[in-house]
């Protein structure tokens, strides 16, 4: 994207997506970058292999192809620099083990993503890292849980499963204040309807395995980081060992470039899905941050410019008998974790890890992924789904 510098108008973001990464008059023309499956590399002469005074130095400090990657993202989120690693577990693992050390305080917002919070139980608090947290809703607040040993807020905006909105531009506010580094689990947004560090986040995360790859068939993580933390980033990727396999790589990349189109056509049939499911008998709520119901609508317009394909529903009463008669119903909505492909997918999810933001809900909460199926057929199957949980009482 050379060609831009200096022009007054930025590309768009779909122009973004097609052409970041890479030049194609790199590689005599072609369009795609080279996958290279690499370990050792050669140096000409023992004094450029004595300083290391080459652009690639060995497999793990990155090749051609996982530089295109990382180029496209940084593009994408505005960053120093981004760092590939093999899940989307591992992009909030590495940046927390790097800016962590024993006798540190961390607060982790309490509706994050369940293995993130296992990470943090285990791993974190083995090494004498105390670990807190704090409710979603608690915005500027969170100032009174500031130590002076606070050393990093982790942030998800939506939480995982019941999407609640965090106010995070007071959040990074509070923080900065104290010295903490904030990160955040940008996964459902993605760079193209929040861009975490415009709003002052310093690590921005994300499973790539969701949106990116867009076909449930690769693992891998993204993590980008503001000048102020990307060397403590970078070294911390690197002392870990971790990288991607060049296959992997090239399979996000090639899934970036049609991720805005995905992308629309997601938001816009879960969007018309919500608001068909906030009339329909047997639904206590719809928990989608786009809907004006939502309470952290306000939150969710004010900083996104757009919604992702999942959200979550609650059944009206019942338990996991009603639950799995919802799940067993369907024909289209497939049962199964994860979310970002192009197949819609449900499961029933549990809640039974809160500490600080417990909530009665009333009933199940379902949540659904909306893929690229045409809408009224996932309608017609969710109608089915609602029938089998009303029998089951």
């Amino acid at each position: 994207m050379e060609k831009n510098r200096g022009k007054k108008k930025p590309f768009g973001v779909n122009t973004l997506l097609t052409h970041s990464g890479n030049d194609p008059h790199d590689y005599y023309g072609f369009i795609n970058p080279p996958v290279v499956h690499a370990s050792t590399v050669l140096f000409p002469d023992a004094q450029t292999m004595a300083t290391r005074n080459q652009k690639y130095t060995y497999g793990t400090r990155g090749t051609p192809t996982s530089d295109a990657l990382a180029q496209a993202i940084d593009a994408l989120e505005g960053s120093a620099g981004t760092v590939l690693v093999p899940s989307g577990l591992a992009a909030v693992t590495v940046p927390l083990l790097a800016f962590l050390s024993a006798g540190d305080h961390a607060l982790f917002v309490d509706s994050i993503y369940n293995p993130t919070r296992h990470f943090a139980d285990t791993m974190l608090t083995r090494l004498g890292v105390e670990v807190e947290y704090y409710d979603p809703c608690l915005g500027a607040g969170i100032a009174d849980l500031m130590r002076p040993n606070t050393k990093v807020v982790f942030t998800e905006s939506p939480g995982s499963n019941t999407f609640e909105m965090q106010d995070i531009p007071a959040i990074v506010a509070k923080a900065h204040e104290a010295g903490a580094v904030v990160m955040m689990d940008n996964t459902w947004a993605t760079p193209l309807y929040f861009r975490p560090l415009d709003h002052g986040v310093d690590i921005s995360i994300h499973a790539a395995t969701k949106y990116p790859s867009g076909h449930s068939d690769v693992l891998l993580g993204t993590v980008s980081a503001n000048e102020r933390c990307w060397k403590t980033l970078l070294d911390g990727h690197g002392a870990l060992g971790m990288c991607v396999g060049p296959d992997d790589a090239y399979q996000i990349l090639r899934g970036l470039r049609t991720m805005g189109v995905r992308l629309d056509a997601h938001q816009k049939s879960a969007l018309a899905i919500a608001r068909w499911l906030e009339t329909q008998p047997g639904v206590t709520a719809v928990l989608h941050p786009a809907l004006e119901s939502h309470p952290g609508h306000a939150i969710w317009k004010r900083d996104f410019t757009g919604a992702s394909g999942i959200f979550s529903i609650v059944l009206d009463g019942g338990d996991k008998k009603k639950a799995h008669a919802f799940l067993n119903a369907l024909e289209i909505f497939g049962l199964g974790y994860s979310w970002g492909g192009y197949e819609s997918l449900a499961v029933h999810v549990s809640l039974a890890d809160r500490t600080v933001s417990k909530a009665d809900y009333g009933g199940p909460v379902i949540r659904l992924q909306i893929g690229l199926e045409d809408t009224d057929d996932l309608i017609g199957d969710l109608q089915n789904g609602l029938a089998a949980a009303t029998a089951a009482g």
